[in-house]
């Protein structure tokens, strides 16, 4: 689940608009490691003085004698950004570093429902960001991007509760031959361009909640919530179909087949790469475990590799 800009808020002093200059200076110099103030009316932001930014007006000619009797309206940013708590923490960096130059460190505010809930430093931003890039990266494939294999078995867990729920188990026939016979590049080039189709089908016709994880290899992984995998699947075999010829050169093609090189080392001819797609969903069977399910999907594909074309099939086929 993507963490929100409200985890990592921190309480702020706050002021009114008609706060007095040098009660803002008093806080800064009684707090070194105050960096901000929040200006606020009616419990809702309005402004911020920055602590740079006011030490700066401060140091101007005349400066000092001209705003430390006056309200601190005179100084504050009337356009700071303000967030709701809500709002994903990567959406939140991507506006705060898109401010100018001027303004990039200041703090990003925070609110809830409406009302001041607290600050965000630039620091703690890009920490928190660091942290969940790490993340993401420890827990994806390097290939694709896509989740693991922790994030899978996470996400099975979690659907065996659902209502409705189908499960896509996706890999790629003849594709150690394919890969003998075209090389680990080509291989790892054709293993992406089926992760970005599987994901574009998935996101263009599942609705949400929707997964689509990298088991590994030419594995993949993809869960819907609902019984509507038929449109998804002709889909994806219709663009993996059209998408793997460009792999093949026009001999390849007309034969259908590639010379590949088996256990015993003889050369064999293997067809060229399909998919197969098991589906597996709690329409007529209730699964208790992630074993049980797996092994149902297991089954199913063994019944698709019998077949040599792209195919999807399901346990009552």
């Amino acid at each position: 689940m993507e963490q929100t800009i409200g985890y990592i808020a921190e309480k702020c002093e706050n002021i009114t608009p008609l706060t007095k200059c040098e009660e803002v200076y008093s806080s800064f110099k009684e707090n070194p490691s105050l960096e901000g103030i929040v200006v606020c009316s009616n419990n809702f932001p309005i402004g911020l003085v920055m602590k740079t930014h006011f030490y700066q007006a401060l140091s101007t000619k005349y400066g000092f004698n001209l705003f430390m009797n006056r309200t601190i309206e005179l100084v504050m940013n009337y356009d700071p950004l303000i967030v709701d708590y809500t709002e994903p923490i990567n959406n939140v960096s991507a506006l705060a570093m898109n401010r100018s130059l001027d303004h990039l460190y200041d703090y990003v505010i925070v609110t809830a429902l409406d009302r001041m809930y607290g600050i965000v430093s630039i620091k703690n931003l890009l920490m928190k960001l660091t942290e969940i890039q790490v993340n993401i990266a420890r827990n994806s494939n390097p290939l694709t991007g896509l989740p693991g294999n922790f994030v899978i078995e996470e996400t099975l867990q979690q659907i065996l509760s659902r209502e409705k729920y189908s499960v896509l188990y996706i890999d790629i026939d003849s594709f150690k031959a394919f890969n003998d016979s075209h090389g680990f590049r080509e291989g790892d080039e054709l293993i992406r361009e089926t992760a970005n189709i599987i994901v574009e089908a998935i996101q263009t016709y599942a609705n949400e909640p929707r997964f689509v994880g990298h088991i590994g290899g030419d594995d993949f992984i993809a869960v819907i919530s609902d019984y509507e995998y038929k449109k998804i699947c002709q889909l994806i075999i219709s663009r993996f179909d059209q998408m793997s010829r460009q792999f093949y050169c026009e001999e390849e093609l007309n034969k259908g087949y590639v010379q590949a090189t088996n256990r015993k080392g003889k050369l064999e001819k293997v067809s060229l790469v399909s998919l197969s797609i098991a589906v597996v969903s709690n329409m007529a069977v209730s699964f208790q475990t992630v074993e049980q399910l797996s092994k149902q999907a297991a089954m199913v594909k063994k019944k698709c590799k019998t077949i040599k074309k792209s195919i999807f099939l399901t346990s009552e086929d």
